[in-house]
């Protein structure tokens, strides 16, 4: 078991992460601030909003002279978009600037809950997927929805835990471990997680991953937060391949019965 521990990669598409935590660059006080808390959460993939983060204006602070390209993987994300246009373009911008085919797909509804518009994000992962992107997409919890996703093409299935930046952690663990169990990609929790206990229990359920940003930069030390989301991940990761003892309704003693004086 322990080599096996050892050897317990995430695979997305064609990525290896030794880290089942990726994390977000968005809300932080500054570009120090964030690769400081990145450093500390172990993460080998960060997602960059394509929209709000800047990655090639060179007259302007770089988010890449803070993190390096070469040693963490940037995901270029649809942040902010409210339509399949809107997605798209953004998203062929991000291959047009840094050659990106990896990319996170998020095609929300409105803008007081932050829910994903269904129906545009499928529509959407279906182009992207022909036109040779490697997606890995927020979605609803519903099972049936992240299986039309997968069918779509989809590389990874990101359902969300509760609504983004609410920090209410996993609403429906029911449905998480429903889309687990009949996806054949990796389904990593993204938005809603409010603290590192949240994540080992996504870890726990069987989750490939988790994405944290508003848990973290919203903290009241970023670093510190970020620091327990590692351990939290990697916590909640074992103690799921160790598998957790059985559940009962009456009490079971510790001490073997046999051999009593």
């Amino acid at each position: 078991m322990v080599g096996k521990l050892k050897n317990d990669f995430l695979k997305i598409s064609n990525k290896k992460l030794k880290s089942r935590l990726i994390v977000g660059t968005g809300k932080y006080k500054n570009f120090k601030e964030t690769a400081q808390a990145i450093k500390a959460s172990g993460a080998d993939m960060v997602t960059v909003a394509v929209r709000r983060v800047n990655i090639t204006d060179k007259k302007k602070p770089l988010l890449t002279d803070y993190i390096n390209p070469k040693k963490i993987i940037l995901l270029p994300n649809t942040a902010g978009c409210y339509s399949s246009e809107e997605a798209l373009r953004t998203l062929r911008l991000a291959r047009e600037m840094g050659g990106w085919k990896l990319v996170k797909l998020e095609v929300l509804g409105d803008k007081k809950t932050l829910y994903p518009n269904m129906i545009e994000t499928i529509k959407s992962t279906k182009i992207l997927v022909k036109e040779g992107f490697k997606v890995m997409v927020y979605c609803t919890d519903d099972p049936l929805l992240a299986k039309k996703l997968e069918d779509s093409g989809a590389s990874a299935i990101m359902p969300l835990a509760s609504p983004i930046g609410s920090g209410l952690g996993l609403q429906n663990k029911v449905n998480i471990s429903l889309i687990i169990k009949k996806s054949k990609v990796p389904v990593i929790v993204d938005a809603g997680i409010g603290t590192a206990s949240d994540a080992t229990i996504a870890m726990e359920l069987g989750c490939d991953g988790v994405l944290i940003n508003s848990a973290i930069a919203n903290s009241k030390n970023p670093i510190i937060m970020a620091k327990a989301f590692k351990d939290a991940v990697i916590s909640g990761r074992n103690s799921f391949l160790a598998g957790r003892m059985k559940k009962k309704f009456f009490a079971s003693p510790s001490s073997p019965l046999k051999g009593l004086i």
